[in-house]
């Protein structure tokens, strides 16, 4: 497989040419398209100049091999689309990690539509979520998907919202789609909406006032409709 053009493009966009050599987020001597010395000749060091020409043949180079490394860990035919988004990941978090990640995972067991959310997972440096991190994966996550007829378009989009909010680099799950939170979430709605309605409750019979009644069933019912709306939201995210 060969990466695309636009799959290029997107490395080039990201990535940006720097003529001299610079730290980049994780301290790491870097060079022309994001360049360093883990993925080869030539060895960046501090003062290195490049010209772009020069960049574009490193870059080159670089491309290859990330290419090749990619493909040699997958274990099911990809389009070039799908394919281009991978190396583009790979060049930018290192083969080693692509390999222990779970994008790859998720790749090779065919689970195309969990892709995004696995991509997103990786928006950290150093403990920091980075925008720059947020908008790549979220470009990869879209040319990935869009090569895959059969993924569920609507429910990309609401991954692709929530990037920003996704920062753990690591695998496993969120808050907000771990079960023991959820559940501490509901019991504590749950509390405050029974601990509210019997105040209100109390209030009602001290002034005898209906309208102070109806306030505390619209707020019992609205506690409860969240509650299943969050609970079928959660089975279909899940898979349930």
């Amino acid at each position: 497989m060969n990466i695309t053009h636009d799959g290029l493009a997107l490395i080039r966009r990201f990535e940006g040419f720097r003529a001299k050599a610079y730290l980049d987020a994780a301290g790491v001597w870097t060079i022309g398209y994001g360049h360093t010395s883990a993925a080869g000749a030539p060895h960046v060091r501090s003062g290195m100049k490049i010209t772009r020409k020069e960049g574009e043949r490193i870059l080159g180079r670089d491309i290859a091999i990330f290419a090749s490394g990619v493909q040699s860990l997958l274990a099911r035919p990809l389009s070039e689309s799908q394919f281009s988004a991978l190396v583009s990941f790979a060049y930018n978090v290192g083969l080693e990690n692509f390999r222990k990640s779970s994008v790859l995972r998720a790749v090779n067991a065919g689970d195309f539509a969990a892709v995004p959310r696995r991509l997103s997972l990786w928006v950290k440096c150093r403990g920091r979520v980075l925008s720059g991190l947020v908008r790549r994966r979220a470009a990869e996550a879209a040319m990935f998907i869009e090569a895959a007829p059969r993924a569920p378009r609507a429910r990309y989009k609401v991954l692709v919202e929530d990037f920003g909010a996704t920062i753990e680099p690591v695998p496993g799950k969120s808050l907000q789609r771990s079960s023991t939170g959820f559940a501490a979430v509901v019991s504590a709605l749950a509390g405050a909406a029974s601990s509210l309605a019997a105040g209100l409750g109390d209030l009602a019979g001290a002034v005898n006032g209906p309208v102070v009644a109806l306030a505390a069933g619209v707020v019992i019912i609205a506690a409860a409709l969240w509650i299943i709306r969050e609970r079928r939201l959660k089975a279909l995210e899940e898979g349930i």
